[in-house]
């Protein structure tokens, strides 16, 4: 048995229940416990005021407000996100840590728990968990700005628009947000592990994400006459129906995931529609996966096209198809020996903290991954589920919420393996490149 699967054995037998866990840095700390309500205050003001992808200006200007209370040098950047910097007395390296700082389109629902904190923004709820990233990147600024002695330069990234591709961090990454970063640190909580608890993984993580629109064009008319037409309904269900056997038969299911949104075409009920749209996503991990389910659309489609085809005159150009593939995401790539760093950092100063060190891959998606392209890191699942206080929900759902206990193990986790890193960046960064990026597709558009 390997030291990680131990200690990640021995944790799970000894945590019957979840307790508020602290490292070796605030365990002893007499100021913890004002710091930790601080960063529950903060959570809780950043729920009740959420904001969508790119609107996050009321946002923007409380986190602007709260870097000048500490007196933290900041700037706006990507129209709606905020770029800090906390130098230290000392030279040395460059961190990013990041917090996404939008909101979902989803009307929270009042509960036993929430009442205090409820959204106050008709329609639009921090239910992914964001409220909760910039509280814990706010505690790990306050804490490297009270404790300037260190070397280097922590870099703070309030990001907008994680939620919708393209997604904030390109524009961050655009106008120079990463330039002079040597590392970077992003955190996510979720329900699907425990509280008390991380999950990390070497390698792909998370997966990128592929967004399809195909228009399947017929030629409409009268119910009655079906010889005189070609029905775009009956081209989306065969087209559908073959699609997804020849992907079984291609790929291993644990390989990829697609689905469809939307299928919308007519509007009478004895009428042939015209054309029929069809709308949907797949999720990879890796490019050469992409690129297969890229083709076998445009093969199916192909085939569909070629079925329906009819003779004569008035047939000409019918059917038809158009087929445009957005590729938004990329897959989620963490550096293996920052990763290996961590877990060590981890086991050393949170002894109590369970550790999945080798967590599932997920088919959730996370722009963060942009920033994995272009310099070594990690992003560290942090576990959010809580059966004693009934925190059940999924991340998205209108109930969702956090076990507000966590936010200080998080907090505590940025500053700790951040200052790690700025002391002793050779134990993160002597590795080589795990992931070889290429330029990110944007869109395969196919018009025939």
């Amino acid at each position: 048995m390997n030291k990680r699967t131990e200690h990640y054995r021995k944790n799970k037998r000894n945590k019957l229940h979840v307790q508020k866990i602290r490292g070796n840095i605030l365990r002893n700390d007499s100021n913890a416990e004002a710091l930790e309500a601080w960063i529950i205050e903060l959570r809780r003001e950043f729920h009740r005021y959420p904001e969508l992808s790119f609107e996050e200006y009321d946002t923007q200007k409380r986190i602007l407000k709260i870097l000048g209370e500490l007196g933290i040098e900041a700037r706006k950047i990507a129209d709606t996100g905020v770029l800090a910097s906390i130098r230290g007395t000392l030279p040395g390296p460059c961190i990013a840590l990041r917090s996404d700082t939008d909101g979902l389109q989803v009307q929270e629902e009042l509960t036993e728990r929430n009442s205090g904190y409820i959204s106050k923004n008709d329609g639009v709820m921090h239910a992914c968990g964001h409220d909760g990233h910039m509280a814990m990147l706010f505690g790990a600024a306050r804490l490297f700005q009270e404790n300037r002695n260190f070397p280097g330069e922590v870099r703070l990234i309030f990001q907008p628009a994680e939620e919708i591709p393209p997604g904030g961090s390109e524009r961050v990454i655009a106008e120079g947000g990463l330039e002079g970063v040597d590392a970077v640190m992003g955190m996510h909580i979720f329900t699907n592990h425990e509280s008390g608890s991380v999950g990390i993984r070497p390698g792909p993580y998370m997966a990128s994400t592929n967004r399809f629109e195909i228009s399947l064009i017929g030629k409409g008319g009268h119910i009655s006459k079906p010889e005189s037409c070609i029905d775009p309904v009956r081209m989306a269900t065969d087209f559908m129906s073959s699609l997804y056997p020849a992907l079984k038969k291609q790929l291993e299911p644990d390989k990829y995931i697609i689905g469809v949104g939307r299928i919308q075409g007519g509007a009478q009920f004895n009428r042939i529609p015209d054309t029929v749209e069809i709308l949907g996503s797949y999720r990879t991990f890796d490019r050469e996966t992409t690129d297969i389910i890229d083709r076998m659309i445009k093969g199916c489609l192909e085939e569909v096209v070629k079925r329906y085809a009819k003779p004569g005159e008035e047939f000409s150009g019918f059917p038809d198809y158009e087929l445009d593939i957005l590729h938004g995401y990329p897959v989620l790539v963490n550096d293996p020996v920052f990763t290996d760093a961590v877990h060590l950092n981890l086991q050393e100063n949170f002894p109590e903290l369970t550790i999945y060190p080798e967590i599932e891959k997920t088919f959730a998606a996370e722009d963060f991954a942009s920033y994995l392209q272009k310099v070594p890191g990690v992003f560290i699942s942090l576990g959010t589920r809580n059966p004693e206080k009934k925190i059940l929900e999924v991340n998205h759902s209108c109930t969702f919420d956090i076990d507000e206990d966590i936010l200080i193990t998080g907090t505590e986790i940025f500053y700790i393996v951040s200052l790690d890193f700025l002391k002793t960046p050779e134990k993160y960064l002597n590795s080589q490149s795990y992931f070889s990026p290429e330029p990110l597709r944007k869109s395969l558009k196919t018009d025939r």
